[in-house]
């Protein structure tokens, strides 16, 4: 565990960054912030996509670990009243990087004293919360340093992320596919518009668009009882000015797609195409479908987790690390998970005043005291899979 002295350097850190939250691809203090204590622990580094970082502390020849943090907040106007809430109007660290960047610190600080034979790179992640601000063909932060081939030839990845319905001192995970593939989607579906007195002319994308919805949740019905898998259709709009006797031209669709096995989803994929199909011979129009954004199933490898197993009982005990269900949230840890052995963990963070709050909604807190166990667990559990490749 670390230090009272490094503790409450981790509060500092982490408060400050809670107070001057900044969206994805956006995160230019932050990543000053984090550039600047990196200098003074004299760890060297490079940046990446402007706001990443990859800071490399190497010893000799050995293995290369991968420990990641991601930097960026949301835009949520925060709803919890304490000292240093987000100044910053719209924009709050509802999902944790705030402690996910402190504990990253933590650890980097921790392993400048710590001996091993090999290298740990410290990724210090822009935009893991989607693509809105991406430079590069709409990717994550995630996707575009795992693709970067900065990472290439590393034996294993580690994560960790905040749960703040969990308590402190808790570790759980999932092994296997733990997070599921997800996706947005927009729809067009471009009919024909008139008056709603001359049907005979007209080709209603309203109606059209309500068959749509209900015909993919059929698709998920027949999916869910054996593979977890859930469509929400989040967005609906014509494309025209509100009017009570006026049929547009044109509906469009705004949804996500989640599902836990990643052949499922591709099956998936291809049953929302063919409906689509089927739509547009039925009723004569034209429907566009557009995938905005993906991120694959999180890939957890059990042979890493038993690799871990002897840091996790000396930080948390054995009683307190669990393996619970597939979650069908989003992680793009998952393109660090595809690209080598990698295991990512959700660490207890629940506060005395919280039993509702899940990430991201605007009245979650988090436990800094789980910054302790999240910063050791980096820091040490690094060093252990070092040693178990060598």
């Amino acid at each position: 565990m670390i230090d009272h002295q490094l503790f409450a350097e981790l509060v500092a850190i982490r408060r400050q960054l809670h107070q001057h939250p900044e969206l994805g691809f956006k995160e230019f203090k932050t990543s000053a912030l984090v550039q600047k204590h990196l200098q003074s622990l004299s760890i060297p580094f490079e940046t990446i996509v402007e706001t990443g970082i990859i800071a490399t502390l190497q010893r000799g020849e050995g293995p290369t670990i991968v420990l990641r943090a991601d930097m960026d907040a949301l835009p949520i106007q925060e709803g919890a009243d304490f000292d240093f809430h987000s100044v910053n109007e719209g924009v709050m660290h509802a999902c944790g990087h705030d402690l996910h960047t402190a504990m990253l610190l933590g650890a980097a600080s921790q392993l400048k004293d710590i001996p091993f034979e090999g290298t740990v790179k410290l990724v210090f992640q822009p935009s893991e919360e989607g693509n809105a601000r991406s430079p590069e063909k709409g990717k994550s932060g995630g996707q575009i340093i795992a693709e970067s081939g900065k990472l290439d030839g590393a034996s294993a990845a580690l994560g960790l992320h905040v749960h703040p319905l969990l308590p402190v001192g808790k570790l759980g995970y999932r092994n296997g596919e733990s997070l599921a593939n997800v996706s947005n989607f927009s729809i067009r579906i471009n009919g024909k518009g008139g008056h709603p007195g001359a049907m005979e002319h007209v080709t209603d994308p309203v109606m059209i668009s309500g068959h749509l919805i209900v015909a993919a949740q059929s698709l998920i019905s027949h999916t869910a009882p054996t593979e977890p898998a859930v469509i929400a259709f989040t967005h609906v709009q014509s494309l025209a000015e509100p009017s009570f006797n006026v049929i547009p031209l044109t509906v469009l669709l705004q949804g996500s797609l989640r599902v836990l096995n990643i052949d499922t989803y591709q099956k998936l994929v291809e049953k929302l195409k063919q409906l689509i199909r089927g739509l547009e011979i039925s009723f004569g129009c034209q429907i566009e479908l557009d995938f905005s954004a993906y991120y694959p199933s999180l890939l957890n490898d059990e042979g890493i987790h038993q690799k871990l197993a002897a840091v996790q009982d000396r930080i948390f005990g054995k009683a307190n690390v669990f393996e619970g269900a597939a979650q069908l949230i989003g992680e793009d840890f998952s393109f660090y998970s595809r690209l080598m052995p990698a295991h990512f963990y959700f660490l207890g963070a629940k506060t005395n005043e919280n039993d509702t709050y899940f990430l991201h909604h605007p009245k979650v807190t988090f436990n800094e005291e789980a910054m302790k166990y999240g910063a050791a667990f980096l820091a040490e559990g690094a060093v252990d899979l070092i040693n178990s490749f060598k």
